[in-house]
């Protein structure tokens, strides 16, 4: 053994040297070829190969990390360059440049309406060489810009000069083709619903752009927005200044509101940039505005304030102010959506005002955009967090008995004990299933737990979430840490049928979900995806689809599908009322039900079984029906019943 460490030491130290370096992917590969060329054994060769391996994951991780984290500080510089500077020239072309930076792209620029000549023009460049692009001109509706301008909607194309879609003109063309661009996106900038500029970045090679670059260049293009609207108040205050001296008192008022109005969002960008959380920027509004807010998330769940009470229409004045792209009045309360391009993200809630000036109305609707900024950063890195401990749980069921230690201490390093007591629940879409339809489920999943400490990972046909048990965030409320009592299989139940209701809800389609058993420790939770996995494939066959359950809730066939093989629990569930009657008035109604089985249904049979009057025999069996409902002999639920009285014998009193 120690011959085999010494002989891959120092391949181990080369890994270990170019992870620190920061080489590329393909000098990870030499390590493992220059052992081969010197003749090491196979052992060694096999050691290296899977620290090869491993080394990758950490090196492709750690750039996933200095990406996401150059994003975020390039979101952050912005935040902080708007509420430095009132120069629109400094701050949109910081926007511009950190666009190109953030994407990676070769150029990126960003145009605006000219209401007098009724086009856009360049207003902004960043990489670019040519002279005739830098002056192009766009009629609405031409051109993937004009195109984003005329529907408000964000447009990407891999090749610009191939695509049909867009309405090509010589001039457009012709400035494209002088400055070499053929990867185009654009994005509006949008203010009260309506589109003024389109921020673009462009590369000169084929490229696809990801629905996350897409959002990414939203965000920015709400910060530009932002810009262009606190310019022009300071503008519009100027000019009321000069013009309306007679109005002292007016004006006087008016500044104020846009001095409000700067320093709240002064305010809101010094909280980005400190780290706080939506609680924090909720409370700063509630201060700024003199209200109450509540922040709601895409669901209706409260994130900051108090929650919103059932039918109050907050649902319908949200999907307003998402249309109108703007706050609006819903009663006595004014109602502001959160977007993320065209995702809504949450729904800010001001209580207290019903009455807001436009000053102050901005203040709140920015105070949206700051919020779906912080959103998006959580959503972010919990995204980024889900993927590594997706590869643990991927792991988990893959290779349970391989190395249990090690799986239980590389999730403690991910803050997953997986010494505690964890549900299992194997979810899959049900009814019919496209191609994406378990990707949909995934993302359905992740937004599901976020902000518990649960996980989960695609793994087969399904999605499987990993959730502490009794972790009320994670839907799997109440189960205990014991193994094998009836509450962990209610709490089971609870959690399958929770999760199958939310997933639904989050997915667009139904989502058939099975649980395993509550328990600790990689083997057996190994086998607790096995039970669900058991429970799903079930409820498809009992035609259940859309459902949740766990072994316990399939009654018999809980038994038969369940690694544990609760006997007493499923007679305790089909028994249990005649079980708690007879030991409470000392009857015989459980003895009275077997001899009714036994002799096929027969009272007459059953009263010389009894040795008893066949009437004595009819009240029993009454009392048998009050105590489990009128469908105790229907053919289903009586041959649970046979059943739960076989196994009542089996195992003994």
């Amino acid at each position: 053994m120690n011959d085999l460490h010494s002989g891959s030491a120092p391949a181990l130290r080369r890994l270990l040297d170019l992870l620190a370096s920061g080489a590329a992917t393909e000098d990870f590969a030499d390590v493992l070829a220059d052992a081969r060329r010197r003749g090491a054994p196979a052992a060694v060769l096999s050691e290296i190969d899977d620290a090869t391996w491993q080394a990758l994951r950490v090196h492709r991780t750690m750039r996933q990390h200095r990406r996401r984290e150059a994003e975020l500080t390039a979101l952050f510089d912005t935040a902080g360059d708007l509420a430095a500077s009132r120069d629109l020239d400094a701050v949109l072309q910081a926007i511009v440049r950190r666009a190109r930076m953030l994407l990676g792209t070769d150029t990126a620029y960003l145009t605006l309406p000219d209401e007098d000549a009724g086009d856009t023009y360049m207003r902004v460049t960043d990489g670019s060489v040519s002279v005739l692009f830098q002056t192009l001109r766009l009629s609405l509706g031409d051109g993937l810009g004009g195109l984003v301008a005329q529907t408000a909607r964000p447009y990407a194309t891999p090749d610009y000069r191939a695509d049909e879609r867009f309405h090509h003109t010589g001039t457009i063309d012709a400035g494209v083709l002088d400055e070499g661009l053929v990867a185009i996106i654009g994005v509006p900038l949008l203010l009260g619903g309506r589109v003024i500029g389109v921020l673009f970045a462009a590369d000169r090679s084929p490229r696809a752009f990801s629905p996350d670059e897409v959002a990414l260049l939203c965000t920015l293009a709400a910060h530009a927005a932002i810009a262009l609207d606190t310019a022009r108040s300071l503008a519009d205050t100027r000019a009321a200044l000069t013009e309306l001296n007679s109005a002292n008192a007016l004006i006087r008022a008016h500044s104020a509101a846009v001095q409000r109005a700067e320093q709240g969002h002064d305010r809101l960008t010094d909280l980005v940039l400190r780290g706080a959380e939506v609680p924090d920027v909720a409370a700063a509004v509630a201060a700024l505005l003199g209200g109450g807010i509540a922040v709601l998330d895409a669901e209706g769940e409260p994130l900051a304030g108090p929650a919103a009470a059932p039918g109050t229409g907050l649902a319908e004045a949200a999907a307003a102010s998402r249309a109108e792209g703007r706050s609006v009045r819903h009663g006595e309360a004014w109602v502001c959506a959160v977007l993320a391009g065209q995702e809504q993200l949450g729904t800010l809630v001001l209580r207290g005002r019903p009455d807001l000036d436009d000053a102050d109305r901005r203040l709140f609707e920015r105070a949206g955009v700051v919020t779906a900024l912080l959103l998006l950063l959580r959503r972010s890195v919990a995204e980024t967090e889900n993927r590594v401990r997706g590869e643990l749980l991927a792991d988990l069921l893959t290779a349970p008995d391989r190395d249990p230690a090690g799986l239980i201490a590389r999730g403690r390093r991910l803050g997953v004990d997986l010494g505690r007591p964890h549900l299992v629940l194997v979810a899959e879409p049900g009814g019919a299933r496209d191609t994406g339809a378990r990707s949909r489920l995934a993302g359905a999943a992740g937004r599901y737990l976020f902000g518990s400490r649960g996980i989960s990972a695609e793994h087969g046909e399904a999605v499987v979430l990993l959730v502490p048990a009794g972790d009320g965030g994670s839907g799997a409320s109440g189960a205990s840490g014991g193994s094998g009592g009836s509450g962990e299989g209610d709490a089971a139940q609870r959690a399958a049928g929770q999760a199958a209701e939310r997933l639904a809800r989050l997915a667009g389609f139904p989502v058939t979900v099975g649980a395993g058993r509550p328990t600790a420790g990689p083997v057996a939770l190994a086998a607790a995806y096995g039970e669900g996995l058991r429970c799903v494939r079930a409820l498809r066959v009992l035609g259940r689809s859309g459902e949740g359950a766990s072994a316990r809730a399939l009654g018999f066939l809980g038994v038969l599908l369940g690694d544990g093989h609760d006997v007493a629990g499923f007679v305790r569930a089909a028994l249990g009322p005649l079980l708690e009657y007879d030991a409470r008035r000392g009857t015989e109604l459980v003895r009275t039900l077997r001899a009714y089985f036994d002799c096929g249904g027969s009272l007459t049979r059953a009263k010389d079984e009894l040795h008893v009057h066949v009437n004595t025999v009819v009240q029993r069996l009454d009392r048998v029906e009050v105590l489990l409902g009128p469908d105790w002999n229907g053919p289903e639920r009586s041959l649970e019943l046979q059943l739960a009285l076989r196994l009542q014998l089996l195992s003994g009193p």
